[in-house]
């Protein structure tokens, strides 16, 4: 057995990052499909989370992505009051050359296979017409275009959905929700990122962006052609003097040992998902007085969208729902003072106990 097998095993079977009740393996060699599937919990109801599509350098990175992900969106669905477990799917690959119709039709089949237990959705590396694809060969598809009966883009949502958990860090720290005249770090101005700049702006805050690609970046810059500068990478902007806000908005891990010893911000509120690098960096960043917004509550709003799409979407129902993540937050950082914990941990035990709870019902 190789060491990528040993691994892989030791992660879902012995460590604290495992737990989960299925993993798929996928694989169509006609169209070139290498997916994994993972399902951490049904306990609130079908595993609900995105696909993503990425080069993961190997397999072993591909897998533990899938699992952490799927990790987060049992926390997430559970912290935003869905009744839906966790899942995340990955499928490895460039999705600007690997990407085909033939390849997402083979994907749906092995979505559908699962009867209903996952339900997909869009990622990074896809799209709403990628998901009205998936959908021909799977009913479990989310995320679809109004065209195709579905409820369109959902970073709309989730960039609201992190703008109100950034309005409560503010509340908590500074005592006022206002933004105006905050400096706001925004790395990752992509599908979500750039709808939170829109939202920084019209309240007033002075936002620094930056982003991999320069076109992104462009962009932002001709929308908004006052009030937003940029960075030339995320070693920069984690530096900018007298910065407020740090908002994550790219892919995970961007707190680590390296990041938060020279992090400027006060507050980290972003949409990337699993930001924390590994344990024990919520307490680096509360030991230097840096209020952590947990990324799986802030971020909510997206699956808030896709999981009403499957009961019929009405836009302004799930507005009203996202703004709420502005009182879950607030709640979240009541908790942690309490408990003399940090705000990760305290999200935690919250979602923990409503899945133990659902799991006792059983």
């Amino acid at each position: 057995m190789t060491d990528v097998t040993n691994g892989v095993l030791h992660t879902l079977f012995h460590s604290d990052q495992g737990g989960h009740e299925q993993v798929v393996l996928c694989q169509d060699r006609a169209s070139g499909l290498k997916a994994v599937i993972a399902i951490h919990s049904t306990a609130l109801g079908p595993a609900l989370g995105g696909t993503r599509f990425y080069p993961y350098a190997n397999e072993e990175e591909a897998v533990a992505d899938a699992l952490n992900l799927a990790r987060g969106m049992s926390y997430k669905n559970a912290m935003a009051g869905l009744d839906h477990g966790g899942g995340k799917a990955v499928i490895i690959g460039d999705p600007e050359k690997d990407k085909s119709e033939e390849l997402l039709l083979a994907y749906g089949r092995f979505v559908a296979s699962l009867g209903g237990r996952y339900v997909t959705a869009c990622d990074v590396g896809t799209y709403v017409a990628d998901m009205d694809v998936v959908a021909r060969e799977c009913r479990w598809t989310t995320g679809r275009s109004p065209e195709n009966g579905g409820a369109g883009d959902s970073s709309v949502l989730t960039a609201f959905g992190v703008y109100q958990g950034m309005r409560a860090s503010a509340q908590h720290l500074w005592g006022d929700p206002a933004l105006r005249g905050r400096r706001v770090g925004v790395a990752g101005v992509g599908k979500v990122g750039r709808h939170l700049v829109d939202h920084l702006r019209a309240e007033g805050a002075e936002v620094v962006v930056t982003d991999v690609r320069e076109e992104a970046v462009r962009q932002v810059l001709d929308r908004h052609p006052e009030g937003v500068t940029a960075v030339a990478d995320t070693a920069a902007l984690i530096r900018v003097e007298g910065l407020d806000v740090y908002a994550p908005c790219a892919l995970g891990g961007a707190l680590d040992d390296d990041t938060v010893p020279v992090l400027t911000a006060k507050v980290v509120c972003g949409a990337a998902n699993n930001q924390l690098a590994h344990p024990g960096v919520e307490k680096d960043l509360a030991d230097r007085g840096i209020l952590y917004a947990p990324d799986y509550v802030v971020n909510a709003g997206g699956v808030i969208q896709v999981a009403d799409e499957l009961h019929g979407f009405d836009f302004e129902r799930c507005r009203t729902k996202a703004a709420g993540i502005y009182d879950t937050t607030l709640a979240i950082f009541a908790r942690a003072k309490e408990d003399g914990i940090p705000p990760a941990a305290a999200a935690d035990r919250i979602a923990e106990q409503r899945m133990a709870e659902a799991r006792g019902r059983r």
